[in-house]
Parts: C-alpha cells; sequence; structure tokens
C-alpha cells in the first residue's frame, strides 16, 4: 500500500473527528451541586413547556415566570411553547448532539430514557432534593418549596428510574369514560358502579340497530360511533395489565407479543367490523362525536375534560350540531371490578446539564417553583390535571374549587372536576409502564397493533392466526423491537446501543467503516495489479 494512500486514509480520518468535534459532544461531565448559588452573577435559561394552544395555561406559565423573576432578579427564563410532546422530544434528541438543548423541560419519563444515552445530558436529582440549602423545602430558597414528603409518593416514585430520579411531576392525570348517559339509558341499560368491558361491548352493539329509514335509533342520525378510544396505546397496555398479561420487564425485555393480546385484537376486530368501535386516528376526536350524540362511549384523558359534554368550555364542533344529554365520567372499563387498574400520565419536568453548574442551580430554583401551590393549583384548576403535591391537593384554596363543581361551565365545569376527582380518588389503583431505551418506541407498538387490526377488519380482511403472525412482524419491523433488547436496562451507564446512539456519533462510525473499506479495496486493487504483472 502507497504511503500517498494511507496520508490520505490519515487526513480523512482526521476530518471526520474534527467535523464531529465542530457540532459538539454528546458527553458531558456529571453535575456537582455548588456550595453556594451565586446570586450575584445573570442567568437566562430556556424552559420548554407544551399546551394545546390553552391561553389560560400560557398566561399560567408567564406568571410563573414573571412571579419567579420577583423572587431571583438575576434569572431570566425564556419560555418556548409547543402543542406536542413529540415535538418537544425529537427538538431535545436533535440538540442533545450540539450540547444545545433547553435548561428545563416538560416531558416524559419514556423520552428522558432515550436523552440518558447522552452521558450526563440530564442531572439525576435525588442529591439535590435532600440538598438542606437548595433542596425541596431548603433553608435558602426564597419561595415556598415542598418538601419530598409532600409530593403525591406514587407521583414521585414515577420519575425514578436507572437507579435516579430524574424528573418531578409536574400534574398528572389518568383516563376516564365520558358517557352519554341519556343514551345508555334510552336504550335500556343502567350505568354500573364499574365499567367493564362486556358492559361497553354489549351497549354499543345495541346502539347500532337502525330504524326503517336506515338511522340509528338511539339518536336518530345517519352517524353514530358508539364507542371510540382516544389513545389506543393506552387502551392495549391497561387489558394486560388488567388481565394481569406480558407488556415488558424492567430491563426491556418485549412481552406484548402474547396469547392475550392475540385475543384482545380478536375481540376488539369483532365489534370494530360493524362500527360499534372506532379510534381518534381513524375517525377523530372522541369528543367532537360525543358532543354531537354520535357517540356513547369515549375514552380520553382527564386532562381533556372540558372538552366534554353539552355545555363543555372547549368544543370544536358548531353550536348547532351539539345534541343536549347528561354526561357521567367514570373509570375506564375493567376485566376485574375488584381489582381495577388504570394507567397514571401527565408531564414531569427534567433538568438538563451544563458546563456551568451554576446555571444549573438557576434551572433547578426554577423547576421547583413550578411545584408551589400558586401554580399547581393554577395549572390544574386548566382542565381535568390534578396537583402533584399533597400540599396543593390539601390546601383549602383547592378544596373549595372542587367543592364548587357545577357552578359554572367555566371555571367549575362538572365534568372537568369530576375528572379530577376520579384520579384523586383512584391513585392507589394507578400503574406506569417500565422505562429504558426504546420504551416509547414499544408503547407507540402496542397502540399500532389496534390501529391495524381495526384497519384491516374495515377492508373486510380477516383477523385470523396468520394474519396475527404477520401483524406481529411487520409491528416488530416498523418499531424496530428487536433492537431495544440490546440497548434496554443501560439507562443508568449513560450507555445505549448503535441505533440509539447521538446523530453525530453515527455518522462518525459510519464514516470510519467507510475508510476501512476504502482501504480494503485499495489493497485488494494492488493486489490484483501485481498478480497481473507477474
Amino acid at each position: 500500500m502507497s504511503r500517498k494512500f494511507l496520508s490520505l486514509a490519515a487526513l480523512m480520518l482526521c476530518g471526520i473527528f474534527l467535523l464531529t468535534g465542530c457540532h459538539g459532544q454528546a458527553g458531558m461531565n456529571a453535575f456537582e451541586i455548588p456550595e453556594e448559588f451565586d446570586l450575584s452573577r445573570e442567568y437566562e435559561i430556556t424552559f420548554w413547556a407544551k399546551n394545546d394552544t390553552n391561553k389560560t395555561q400560557t398566561a399560567i406559565y408567564e406568571k410563573a415566570i414573571a412571579d419567579f423573576k420577583e423572587l431571583y432578579p438575576n434569572i431570566k427564563v425564556n419560555l418556548r411553547l409547543y402543542t406536542d410532546y413529540g415535538k418537544i422530544y425529537n427538538d431535545v434528541i436533535t440538540n442533545i448532539a450540539t450540547n444545545t438543548t433547553p435548561n428545563v423541560c416538560i416531558t416524559y419519563p419514556d423520552h428522558i430514557a432515550t436523552y440518558l444515552t447522552g452521558s450526563n445530558q440530564v442531572v439525576p436529582l435525588e442529591d439535590l432534593f435532600a440538598n438542606t440549602r437548595y433542596g425541596l423545602g431548603g433553608s435558602e430558597v426564597r419561595f415556598d418549596s415542598p418538601k419530598a414528603e409532600e409530593i403525591v409518593p406514587q407521583f414521585l416514585e414515577e420519575c425514578a428510574f436507572g437507579g435516579h430520579y430524574y424528573a418531578l411531576p409536574y400534574m398528572r392525570s389518568t383516563e376516564a369514560c365520558y358517557i352519554n348517559k341519556t343514551y345508555v339509558e334510552k336504550l335500556g341499560y343502567e350505568l354500573p358502579e364499574t365499567l367493564t368491558w362486556d358492559f361497553i361491548w354489549e351497549v354499543s352493539e345495541a346502539a347500532m340497530e337502525k330504524d326503517i329509514d336506515g338511522n340509528f335509533s338511539v339518536n336518530g342520525q345517519k352517524v353514530l360511533i358508539p364507542f371510540i378510544y382516544k389513545s389506543t396505546d393506552n387502551m392495549m397496555i391497561q387489558m394486560l395489565k388488567q388481565q394481569g398479561a406480558g407488556y415488558s420487564t424492567d430491563d426491556g425485555e418485549i412481552l406484548l407479543f402474547n396469547d392475550t393480546t392475540e385475543e384482545l385484537l380478536a375481540g376488539i376486530a369483532e365489534h370494530a367490523a360493524n362500527g360499534a368501535f372506532s379510534t381518534f386516528k381513524i375517525s377523530s376526536y372522541p369528543a367532537n362525536f360525543l358532543n354531537a350524540g354520535q357517540c356513547i362511549f369515549a375514552i380520553d384523558s382527564t386532562a381533556g375534560a372540558t372538552w366534554m359534554g353539552t355545555d363543555a368550555p372547549l368544543c370544536d364542533i358548531s353550536a348547532d350540531k351539539i345534541v343536549s344529554f347528561e354526561t357521567e365520567v367514570m373509570t375506564i372499563p375493567q376485566f376485574d371490578t375488584s381489582n381495577p387498574q388504570m394507567i397514571s400520565q401527565g408531564p414531569s419536568v427534567c433538568i438538563f446539564n451544563k458546563k456551568d453548574p451554576q446555571e444549573v442551580m438557576a434551572s433547578w430554583l426554577f423547576t421547583q417553583y413550578l411545584l408551589t401551590n400558586q401554580v399547581q393549583i393554577a395549572y390544574a384548576e386548566t382542565e381535568g390535571y390534578v396537583p402533584v403535591t399533597l400540599k396543593a391537593q390539601e390546601s383549602a384554596e383547592y378544596q373549595d374549587y372542587l367543592s364548587r363543581g357545577g357552578e359554572n361551565d367555566t371555571l367549575y365545569y362538572d365534568v372537568k372536576i369530576k375528572a379530577a376527582e376520579l384520579l384523586l380518588d383512584n391513585v392507589d389503583h394507578t400503574f406506569v409502564t417500565p422505562v429504558f431505551v426504546g420504551s416509547t418506541s414499544l408503547r407507540d407498538a402496542s397502540g399500532q397493533l389496534i390501529e391495524n387490526t381495526v384497519k384491516s377488519v374495515r377492508r373486510g380482511q380477516a383477523v385470523d392466526d396468520a394474519y396475527i403472525g404477520k401483524l406481529y412482524n411487520d409491528i416488530t419491523s416498523l418499531y424496530r423491537l428487536d433492537q431495544i433488547g440490546a440497548g434496554a436496562g443501560l439507562v443508568s451507564s449513560g450507555k445505549a446501543d448503535l441505533g440509539k446512539l447521538p446523530k453525530t456519533s453515527v455518522i462518525l462510525l459510519v464514516s470510519l467503516a467507510g475508510v476501512w473499506i476504502l482501504i480494503l479495496l485499495y489493497v485488494v486493487i494492488q493486489a490484483v495489479k501485481k498478480k497481473r504483472n507477474q
């Protein structure tokens, strides 16, 4: 091999390393709490948050930032709003490679697991929790920060994985079934104390009866989808949990593709075949159909309660389309009413590491401020969320709010308050799924099983063993679930498999492989030439 070629290869390698270096490194030194927060310095931090174009929520964020600024004039907080958690997730992943992540971010533990593939990118919080001066309830904190024991234990534990606490809970919700009670009773049924899947399926099938004009008898309209589910990933996950069937292990082993899953899909297919069941992705928002008298059972987050019912303060359909009915709010249907199971969900807040530990401390103080009563109660009152602190939940102000349900159709909208009370009454029956690198993909895959099945039966396909086998293979391939096992369980070490590495690292490794291929190709060509010349 010529020296000229070797020199060229070396230059290519150096260029790749320099190119990668110019775009930043994913790894950072571990954060260490400074002994003193330097109040003489100016700090500017970014806060990425999510709202659904809800101006009231935006105003709450803005007020929290302004009030915090009065307490800490040297800390400027820049708010960036998103309408979708997925967009926050994608932007964070993009920015990890260049160390340009936000300082504070509203997110989900599943997303944080992927953020952790960049070494020391997310700050572990347990030492900050316990810091006597600047921690939760710390002596040097300039506001009434909640102590660790004043955070709802179940909600706090949802933020612990990989051996650390990587977030603080911000708001919590679960799912609720919003019911057109008027139509249920018109069909000759009475709502049970606890909803069951059998009851919902039976009523939904009964509602499919039509009159001689081809209208549905129960609503007198041409359109009716008795049962619509907003989040099919939650639907599958909760059904499996209620049946004691597998989903995944804490270490990331995929258990989703089991006999119970197949049985559930077969049942869903049966009811979707004649139109008794559909999903948000296929048909649109459950609230729109519910409010138009075109749906009887609409399952959505408790955080979506302000969109549900005849008198909902938020509504996407015109007033002339709204039908008058009595709205009931109940827990999601169960297989075993003696052991109800429902998912706990809602945003948490994480802090990203920076080269300057003082900047991280400024972020930590602002994150704590989001857990104060004034922020927690104000935000919880906008939708069917509940505060994450016992301190806020038990306050006279919040208890007064709950007691006034139905007083008006805005702040005290009865459906919204019923939804919040539903979660407050069932915290001990909630659960969360394991968090690991790839858990977001697994969650998406679980919902896609239902979506594909419903679409298939609408096209006249049979959901048999052959169909299920192909479906499992397709979903595994689509979400690369066969690659999750190798990278799962590595959250605590900050490492990941190649498929989850930052983009710059992938570029580096692929380029290195390309250089070696060129070198080997050159060797082969030179050997062939030498042989021909002999």
